[in-house]
């Protein structure tokens, strides 16, 4: 892909203010991510096409998936919710045991889990003191700004 159009295309995402934009011209991919504080930066990744990147794509119907369970919540009380876009983690590291799990109390400031955004992980703490009632999001999954992510009652 061109130079001049790969500055075009971070010029407008960063000044159109969305978040993510992805483009495929033949056998390139760009995916360029606005770090949202930085007005003129963003980052771009290459990538060809391999079957590694067709697994990639599965993550994508996963929330068409999530909106089935966010309909029908079996609890009612406050709503953590996703702060940013990234990939949802119960715990520090697959050996370690998950931040919090359904029945377990919680303080406000307590962490609740990991998103991975940009290769930072961002601890999601507690808004509210109460019990787990519901967890909305599996390990591994990618969510949503504002997706729900726990039921605390």
């Amino acid at each position: 892909m061109d130079l001049r159009k790969l500055k075009t295309l971070i010029d407008l995402v960063s000044e159109s203010g969305i978040s993510e934009l992805e483009v495929n011209e033949g056998e390139d991919r760009v995916r360029i991510v606005n770090a949202g504080s930085q007005a003129h930066t963003g980052q771009v990744v290459y990538a060809n096409p391999a079957p590694a990147q067709v697994m990639q794509a599965a993550p994508v119907t996963t929330p068409v998936a999530a909106p089935a369970i966010e309909e029908a919540p079996a609890e009612s009380g406050f709503v953590a919710r996703s702060p940013m876009v990234g990939t949802f983690y119960r715990a520090p590291n697959p050996e370690s045991p998950d931040f919090v799990k359904v029945g377990d109390t919680v303080k406000v400031g307590q962490t609740l889990c990991i998103i991975e955004a940009m290769k930072l992980l961002n601890e999601i703490e507690s808004e509210q003191a109460g019990v787990i009632k519901q967890i909305l999001c599996e390990n591994g999954q990618g969510v949503e700004f504002d997706q729900p992510l726990f039921i605390i009652a």
